[in-house]
């Protein structure tokens, strides 16, 4: 049985709940009511017909209005819903407050996915009941309703957008992989983003806050304090033979890893299950994969990487130039700039997307041939045929799919079946 909710949220329920978006967060929204006896409403701006839309008169039947993270805080529902003396809750928000176990919140620019499956994977090999959620395609919500007297331990990926909206949300910890530009398309500049995942650090106590190497160098130019404890010397840390021959070995995974190590040390476990959670786990799909070899021409699918961050570690782990596929739906940030800093990782590059004219431009200006393609298969095919044995294809696309592609995984999927059908 969950518990009861806080006196005023209570108060607020008495009314159907407004739930904004129908998504997986909406439907984890209303299962969670339906579980404690309430009842939900939902508005979509997708819904074709317009019954969907939240409207003054809508408002004034509500007290309450749980969104999805899509949301940005500028929506203008949300002038609506205050207007009408609504309280607006994040679904990831409203749903702690009915969660009782512990939970360790995870966020980052990059490797939060990678690093929320790992620690939920080496906790219950330590013997605990430990189960991912929040932003990973199994909301918070959902969770507390399936997972309540099963699992003690939430490990809950946090994105920015749920972060810059927290109110009650208490995590016992919380892990910052790293920080670099992302989500520009959201935040207004890099401060907003930064402080948007802030957020998360104010609703933790200091002692459960473990931060990265870069993090560390963003809050010290932001001028917010962090202390001693926090600090995970995360990069360029020398080799761990314990973590030879695992995905752990090398970065990027490597920051993960150290992160994980760093909230294990201080959760008094110890070291033997952490290290052989190391060696039995795989990354999930389209996370820097070889997809195989054709003609002498290996062919890598790392779809997940939507930021720049993300690509210029892959192109790292590289010792030549590569060629690179690259572009999508545009998130914000310095174009100019990143084609600058990849420029001598790339011996030719193969764009796609809506930013591609533009990456194809930078790109030239940085002299590294490039090539602007109309789909992810001239692309493929391109790479192919210019390519020679040894070299390397690199699909680690910088940007968002949803421009040719109902998300990274359709965009790896895609790459995966071209390339074995060369």
């Amino acid at each position: 049985m969950l518990p009861a909710p806080p006196e005023d949220i209570a108060l607020l329920l008495e009314r159907p709940v407004a739930i904004f978006g129908g998504g997986v967060s909406g439907q984890g929204v209303l299962s969670l009511l339906a579980e404690i006896g309430g009842v939900g409403v939902v508005y979509d701006e997708k819904d074709a017909s317009g019954a969907g839309s939240f409207t003054p008169d809508s408002a004034g039947r509500h007290r309450l209005v749980v969104f999805s993270p899509g949301f940005a805080p500028g929506h203008p529902w949300f002038a609506i819903a205050r207007a009408a003396g609504c309280v607006c809750l994040g679904e990831l928000d409203f749903a702690s407050l009915f969660w009782r176990g512990d939970l360790v919140a995870i966020t980052g620019t990059n490797g939060k996915t990678t690093l929320t499956e790992f620690l939920s994977f080496a906790l219950n090999g330590a013997g605990r009941h430990a189960q991912v959620t929040g932003n990973v395609g199994y909301p918070f919500s959902r969770f507390v309703v399936e997972q309540t007297g099963r699992a003690d331990i939430a490990v809950c990926e946090v994105s920015s957008f749920q972060a810059e909206t927290l109110q009650h949300l208490q995590p016992g910890a919380t892990l910052w992989t790293n920080f670099a530009e992302d989500h520009l398309e959201r935040h207004a500049g890099l401060p907003a983003y930064f402080t948007a995942k802030w957020r998360l650090l104010e609703r933790t106590a200091p002692a459960g806050v473990f931060v990265g190497t870069s993090v560390q160098k963003f809050a010290d130019q932001f001028g917010q304090p962090l202390p001693a404890s926090a600090r995970v010397a995360s990069e360029g840390q020398p080799a761990d033979p314990r973590l030879a021959g695992t995905i752990f070995a090398q970065y990027p995974q490597r920051e993960n890893f150290l992160l994980a190590a760093a909230w294990w040390c201080h959760a008094g476990l110890p070291d033997v299950p952490l290290y052989g959670a190391a060696r039995n786990f795989q990354l999930a799909k389209h996370r820097l994969t070889r997809v195989g070899e054709r003609g002498g021409v290996t062919f890598w699918n790392d779809s997940k990487a939507t930021n720049f961050h993300a690509v210029e570690a892959a192109l790292g782990t590289f010792r030549d130039p590569v060629l690179w596929i690259g572009g999508g739906k545009s998130k914000g940030g310095d174009l100019a700039a990143f084609a600058g800093r990849i420029a001598s990782r790339i011996r030719h590059a193969y764009l796609i997307g809506e930013t591609r004219s533009a990456l194809l431009r930078f790109l030239s200006e940085a002299r590294v041939p490039a090539t602007a393609c109309l789909s992810l298969q001239a692309a493929v095919e391109s790479a192919y045929h210019f390519a020679s044995a040894g070299d390397q294809v690199l699909l680690s696309p910088g940007f968002a799919s949803f421009d040719m592609f109902s998300g990274y995984d359709d965009r790896g999927r895609q790459f995966e079946a071209i390339v074995e059908n060369l």
